[in-house]
């Protein structure tokens, strides 16, 4: 009996052994190869996206994969180079194959394959590419020489609008377009802007083209704060590749400011900041730093820069301030640091100071020796600096390291000091905490979405369309291990709002990005970094600028108060 028992079982494996898996079939009703990428393997731009073929309900023979003509699409250089040497991926659903394998390929030839669908039909593809000229053909901004009027771009509408109540009747023009196209007529030619005027952008393929009218006049707003429909990204890129700044391995201590049309960046490393198209991130040149010394730079409701040094306890802080990228900065205001700890690093303003503002400048503790629990305060009245006050937070057993990694990130929330700071840094222990007037904590946030990994210190405050905005940028401290930035942005109006024990689920959250592409993925280095959020001076156009020094990433936003 057992001697049978023995023998069913082995009957029974072998049946087992030799019965075919029934066959699944695909969840999916729609073409199982959906797109084809191409990437670079060469150049400063290794590893990164090319372009990219997105493959709808019916696919052809020919996959063509379309190359931009220039990389960025904002430079001069072509990507005829490339071509010959790319990587191709492809994205496929399961149980869909390409054979042989996809690796490195000419895409100057045509290259054979063989795909085969979720239902194990196989079909002959072509796998080529080919280089594309740009469609855009958007007009980015207008600006009247004499008298200098910045003109209001509603894209929507295709409409400039020009706010004056000067004769216009015969002045010149610039226009910021889509890089590579073309605008007609020539705005540098003398005409009158007292009647509407209509120009015509055409792409760099020649074919494709709007048409916008700029016209005298002041748009309705909204009531208050940003139309969340005129929200759009304009830039994200690697600062490496695309505009030769230092690695995630070099020290930098970045910072940013607004003016005149145009981005500056501050590395606070002792090199002269650059300043590129506020609209395209596109670089243009290096400031004009005079006599001032940059560790950090920032910018008012006004489009106005400062510039301050660094200074350690009992030196004079120096802050500079200047309305053009060409211009030298003037002294602005001058003071000594009363405390022990060194100062100049992430400095931040709400306000214009050519009015009111606050400027809060973090003291920074000292590595083997102290963190620091304090900040320093310049309260502008009137367009006058009144005078300075430290504020120390070690009551609230709240401290922070040395700049600019470990250092806290600190803003004013309005420009009444009785309205309070918030403030926010690394290590995930840390929150980010509104602090009263009164030195108490008002409310306190979990600061970042991963635990412990992201560092919280970067902070910016400022007004528009009567909404009082903080941004957060949460850089990374390690990339290379799939943890990127993440962008915040917060109406405090209400600070009964900053509730939810958390910044990505707080009712007072506005806007937030986390998940931001990011480009270093090597390993850790410096993790610093900054945002800035950028009014324009006429109130109408909001900007909102991130840079993740160790994720190795500069972006923008821009937003509008335009009633439609």
């Amino acid at each position: 009996m057992r001697k049978l028992n023995i023998l069913l079982l082995v009957a029974l494996a072998l049946l087992t052994a030799c019965h075919e898996p029934d066959y699944i079939s695909p969840t999916a009703d729609r073409q199982g190869l959906t797109s084809l990428t191409a990437i670079f393997t060469s150049g400063p731009f290794v590893n990164q996206e090319m372009g990219k073929l997105s493959i709808g309900e019916e696919m052809g023979d020919k996959l063509v994969i379309p190359i931009p003509w220039f990389y960025p699409e904002t430079s001069d250089d072509e990507t005829t180079q490339y071509m010959s040497n790319v990587r191709v991926q492809a994205e496929l659903q399961e149980n869909c194959f390409i054979e042989p394998a996809l690796t490195v390929l000419d895409l100057t030839k045509e290259n054979y394959f063989t795909y085969t669908n979720a239902q194990g039909d196989k079909k002959k593809i072509c796998i080529t590419g080919e280089r594309v000229k740009s469609n855009k053909c958007e007009m980015l901004g207008f600006s009247i020489q004499n008298p200098a009027i910045s003109g209001i771009v509603d894209k929507a509408n295709k409409k400039i609008s020009i706010i004056s109540v000067d004769n216009l009747s015969s002045c010149l023009a610039t226009a910021q377009i889509s890089t590579h196209a073309t605008i007609s007529p020539d705005p540098s030619t003398l005409r009158s802007y007292e009647e509407p005027v209509e120009f015509t952008v055409t792409a760099h393929d020649g074919t494709t083209s709007e048409k916008y009218t700029v016209v005298k006049e002041t748009p309705e707003k909204i009531a208050s704060g940003f139309s969340k429909e005129s929200l759009e990204k304009l830039f994200n890129f690697d600062p490496v590749a695309t505009l030769g700044l230092p690695s995630y391995s070099k020290y930098a201590a970045p910072s940013m400011a607004s003016l005149g049309g145009n981005l500056v960046v501050c590395l606070g490393n002792g090199a002269t900041p650059i300043y590129l198209n506020q609209i395209t991130g596109a670089k243009l040149g290096e400031i004009n730093l005079g006599s001032a010394v940059a560790c950090s730079v920032t910018s008012d409701e006004s489009e106005n820069m400062l510039i301050v040094n660094q200074a350690n306890g009992s030196e004079t802080v120096k802050i500079y301030r200047t309305s053009s990228v060409k211009q030298a900065p003037e002294l602005f205001y001058s003071f000594k640091n009363e405390t022990s700890l060194p100062m100049g690093y992430k400095m931040k303003v709400i306000g214009s100071i050519g009015g009111d503002a606050i400027i809060v400048l973090p003291n920074v503790g000292i590595d083997g020796a102290t963190a620091s629990s304090q900040f320093t305060c310049v309260t502008v009245k009137n367009g006058t600096p009144v005078g300075t006050n430290v504020v120390d937070l070690s009551s609230q057993g709240i401290s922070w390291g040395s700049a600019p990694v470990n250092m806290g990130g600190i803003v004013a929330a309005s420009t009444n000091i009785s309205d309070g700071f918030i403030e926010s840094h690394y290590p995930s222990s840390s929150k980010f905490y509104w602090i009263k007037g009164d030195g108490s904590i008002g409310a306190s946030l979990d600061d970042d979405s991963s635990g412990w990994g992201l560092n919280a210190n970067n902070l910016d405050s400022k007004r528009f369309n009567n909404v009082n905005y903080v941004a957060l940028l949460v850089g990374s401290h390690f990339p290379h291990w799939g943890m990127g930035p993440q962008l915040y942005l917060f109406n405090i109006n209400d600070k009964t709002q900053l509730t939810g024990g958390n910044v990505w689920s707080c009712p007072a959250l506005a806007f937030s990005n986390n998940n931001i592409e990011w480009y270093q993925q090597a390993n850790a280095g410096y993790a610093s970094g900054d945002v800035l959020i950028a009014p324009s001076k006429d109130g109408f156009k909001l900007y909102i600028y991130y840079y993740d020094h160790n994720s190795g990433v500069v972006g923008g936003y821009s937003a509008d108060c335009i009633k439609r």
